[in-house]
């Protein structure tokens, strides 16, 4: 059984395995830019830690390298750049962002390319990569990339909204859901059902939260123009408040 689209955990593999049909899993990673999949990993029963994204398939190449694109020591933390023959020749009609993407190939012959797909990952002493996230703030949702960005700033355009923020909670393993906080303007009264409802004229289905809390804005505009400070005071109100951030409850709490 091939597995791609969104990170493999290692309780999703053993309970493949352990229904008995499935001889084989193996975990597949490659952004579209690269045609689909690049590395493939034979995840094997009896693993102790979570799945790798393997190594690169044939006439493909994989670095992690750092800020300056070079390569960073085995098991330390750096961008995963994709290069060979399966690497697309661009964006159509976005020269700024081809130009942003791929890049030069310090490490293949002359001319080639290579893809800088925002992810994070390390090298293990085995020589397979092992993920560990994103650069920037997109996510994975049933298989589908999300700006959280984007989706962000389609809130704030709202009626009543002040500020947005939004991110991903995964309460089990290979169950994430999008979940939003909004702080809204002095003496507005705003429905998350309705709010819903509005995102679905601009975004696809999948880019509209599962959930919608409102939080009141004790934090600093700093923390909340800076995402991890805005989301870990957003998470801290919920919190404090007994708020069910990321259950599909239709609730918010405007104060």
């Amino acid at each position: 059984m091939n597995l791609a689209g969104e990170a493999l955990n290692k309780s999703l593999a053993e309970e493949i395995y352990e229904r008995g049909s499935v001889q084989q899993v193996f975990n597949l990673y490659g952004p579209t830019e690269s045609t689909t999949y690049s590395t493939s990993a034979l995840v094997q029963p009896t693993d102790n830690s979570e799945p790798s994204i393997g190594r690169p398939i044939s006439n493909t190449q994989a670095y992690v390298l750092d800020g300056d694109l070079e390569p960073v020591p085995v098991g330390v933390k750096g961008e995963l750049y994709i290069g060979g023959a399966g690497l697309a020749r661009g964006y159509w009609k976005r020269p700024g962002l081809t130009a942003e993407r791929f890049v030069a190939n310090p490490y293949g012959e002359p001319g080639a390319r290579m893809y800088r797909t925002g992810d994070l990952a390390r090298r293990r002493a085995d020589g397979n990569l092992e993920y560990l996230g994103r650069t920037d703030y997109q996510v994975k949702i049933r298989g589908f990339r999300v700006e959280l960005g984007e989706i962000e700033a389609v809130l704030r355009e709202q009626a009543g909204i002040q500020e947005a923020i939004v991110t991903a909670w995964e309460d089990e393993p290979g169950s994430k859901r999008l979940v939003a906080y909004v702080v809204a303007e002095q003496g507005a009264d705003i429905n998350p059902s309705a709010l819903r409802n509005q995102l679905r004229q601009k975004l696809p289905e999948y880019m509209v939260p599962n959930v919608v809390n409102g939080v009141s804005c004790y934090a600093s505009d700093g923390e909340w123009k800076n995402r991890p400070q805005g989301v870990a005071s957003a998470r801290c109100y919920c919190k404090q408040r007994g708020l069910s951030c990321a259950a599909n409850t239709g609730r918010a709490d405007f104060m």
